[in-house]
Formats: C-alpha cells, sequence, structure tokens
C-alpha cells in the first residue's frame, strides 16, 4: 500500500509541475513575452502602431511519446484611424489523450488621455469571445476488456466563452488586467463530488495581472524592460508569479534582443518519499531564457523552458519557438520606450 501511495503522490507532483494541463482553454506560457501581449491580454489588440501576426510552436518534452503540443496563431490590428482595434485567435494543444482547439474574436477601444501622441497615456478595453473544442481519446482504453465507465471512442464537447481584460500604458510603464473564461465551462469531465459543490473543471475562471516599464538613458542604443505577471486560477485558489528581465539592443538592421522568465507558484504538490516516508512539498518553479531579433517587419524568437525541481517527468526542457511578421504600420506615435505599442 505504502509503494502504491509513493506512486500516487509522484505522478500527482509531477502532472503539478508540468503545467501542461487539460481543459484550461489557451495555456499561458512565457510566449507573452515575445511581443506578443494580445495572446493573454485582448486590450491589446491593435494596440501598437502596426498590425501583427504572431505563430508560436511550443514543443514539450522531446523524445517522450504523446508529449504536450501546443499551436497558436494571432492577429491583431487598429480599424483604419479609428481607436478600435479588432483581433483573432487560432490554436490547437495536445497533452496525451486528451486535446483541446479554439478560435477567438477580439475587439478592443483605445482611449487617449493626453493632448498629443507625443506623450503616451492611455487606456484600452478589450473582449473577446469564442469557442473551445475539447476532445478526449478513449480508443486505446479497452486493450485490457470491458469497462463500463469507458466509451472507448473520441469523447468531444464544444464550449463558448469570454475574455475581458483592460491594459493602461503611460510614458514607459504598463499595466494589464485579464479575466480569463468569464463562463462557466462544461468540457467532457464530470467533476467528482459535484452534487457536493466541489467544481473544479465547471470553473476555469483565472485571473492575470502584468506591471512593468521600460528604461534607458536618453539617446542610448540600450534598453532595460523590468516586468512581473501574477495569475490567479479561482477553481483550486492556485496562484503563480512571474519575474521577467528583458534587454534592447538597437542596431542597424533592427532590434537585437534577449532577457530571462522565472515562474513560481505560491502552491505545492505533496509527495511521499521512498525513504523515511517523510511527507515533501514541492512548488512549481521555471526558467526561461529568451532571444529574439526584430530585423525590418520580421521578427524571430526562442525560449527554453527548464523546471528546476527535484522531481519531474523528464530533464528535457520546453522548446517555443515565435514567428511575427508587422504590416499597416504608421510611424512611431509616442516619445517613449515603449516596444509594445511603438
Amino acid at each position: 500500500f505504502m509503494k502504491l501511495k509513493n506512486t500516487f503522490m509522484v505522478i500527482a507532483a509531477v502532472f503539478f509541475t508540468s503545467i501542461a494541463t487539460s481543459q484550461e482553454g489557451l495555456p499561458i506560457y512565457t510566449d507573452y513575452l515575445t511581443d506578443n501581449y494580445y495572446l493573454i491580454h485582448p486590450s491589446m489588440a491593435g494596440a501598437a502602431n502596426c498590425a501583427k501576426v504572431r505563430l508560436t510552436a511550443r514543443q514539450q518534452w522531446f523524445g517522450q511519446d504523446d508529449a504536450p503540443k501546443l499551436l497558436t496563431a494571432s492577429v491583431n490590428g487598429r480599424i483604419g484611424d479609428s481607436p478600435s482595434g479588432i483581433g483573432g485567435i487560432m490554436f490547437t494543444d495536445k497533452n496525451g489523450y486528451h486535446s483541446q482547439s479554439g478560435a477567438y474574436l477580439t475587439y478592443a477601444h483605445h482611449l487617449m488621455f493626453s493632448r498629443s501622441e507625443a506623450d503616451l497615456n492611455m487606456l484600452s478595453f478589450g473582449l473577446s469571445a469564442g469557442f473551445i473544442q475539447y476532445k478526449l481519446d478513449e480508443t486505446t482504453f479497452l486493450a485490457d476488456g470491458f469497462d463500463p465507465a469507458i466509451s472507448g471512442t473520441v469523447q468531444s464537447a464544444t464550449n463558448f466563452n469570454i475574455d475581458f481584460g483592460f491594459s493602461y500604458h503611460y510614458l514607459d510603464y504598463y499595466a494589464h488586467g485579464t479575466i480569463k473564461n468569464v463562463l462557466k465551462n462544461n468540457g467532457i469531465n464530470t467533476d467528482i463530488g459535484a452534487e457536493n459543490g466541489i467544481v473544479i473543471t465547471d470553473n476555469l475562471r483565472r485571473y492575470l495581472l502584468s506591471v512593468g516599464g521600460v528604461f534607458g538613458k536618453l539617446g542610448s542604443s540600450w534598453s532595460y524592460e523590468p516586468s512581473v505577471m501574477f495569475q490567479y486560477r479561482e477553481a483550486t485558489k492556485e496562484a503563480t508569479i512571474d519575474i521577467n528581465a528583458k534587454v534592447y539592443k538597437e542596431m542597424d538592421f533592427g532590434t537585437l534582443w534577449g532577457g530571462l522568465s522565472y515562474r513560481n507558484s505560491f502552491d505545492g504538490a505533496e509527495y511521499t518519499t521512498t525513504t523515511g516516508g517523510t511527507i515533501n512539498t514541492q512548488k512549481l518553479q521555471q526558467i526561461t531564457p529568451i532571444v529574439g531579433v526584430n530585423l525590418n517587419e520580421f521578427m524571430f524568437a526562442y525560449n527554453y523552458t527548464y523546471q528546476t525541481n527535484s522531481l519531474v517527468f523528464t530533464n528535457g526542457g520546453f522548446h517555443q519557438f515565435t514567428l511575427g511578421y508587422n504590416f499597416n504600420c504608421r510611424r512611431e506615435p509616442y516619445d517613449c520606450k515603449c516596444p509594445a505599442v511603438n
């Protein structure tokens, strides 16, 4: 029994630290740091002086069968010279037998409070609405015989949900707040204990808050951007924080940039050691270096996420690539170090 308990605790800890969860909607990794804030904050649709296309591909645990994979495609931009912006996101996310695909459309509105665009003082609101299709492949579950609890088919369900958020840019500083998955979600799982009010997968509401700024000497080709993102999952009361630092170098051909992101959870998964039977707690800890380059209207970035936990599924990291294209660009309107909007 003790061996079985140890195995269960190890599996629980692995699932907690993998951050590859099913039925979560679009997963939140560090790809927002690759000039891709619109991917998590709908209020950023059309906030920049260029319309933007961003493609991302993420592969976890190379060499493992059915390892989690994520693909996203997004586009956003202003509606002519109006203060409104629109955008769209498509994604597909596979994690073992679970997979999900979704599409969102976004409308955002940007209010300028400064007398001219020379001084950035802008408040933005955004609303995204879309559908997510969940799938659970049970076709290989019945290899050992009949089980009435298993259908042996590919189960699927489609849910409608919305995200709402705001952004505030003032000179070289910014803040974003977003509520994701505002509506109740059904998905394809049944909550254990739902009759007693224990509902987890029905409630996927998540709160995000990002703050940061860009600093650099007047006339210098170097600039620095520290930022923090806090996220909170309402149903499970889980919270994590990202502490980020980026540096930019202006070059003749464009901009070179890089950074480092550290993610830490406030909650831990308990597991029992095989020697001594003591109960330990392990919290999610990740370090992600990021490198990128802006070359004319193109952008390319790569980030690698490494889990620093002592108990992990594999020592292999998570690789993510981002390819971007900017079009319909206006002149840089704001006299500030604000790469997300200028």
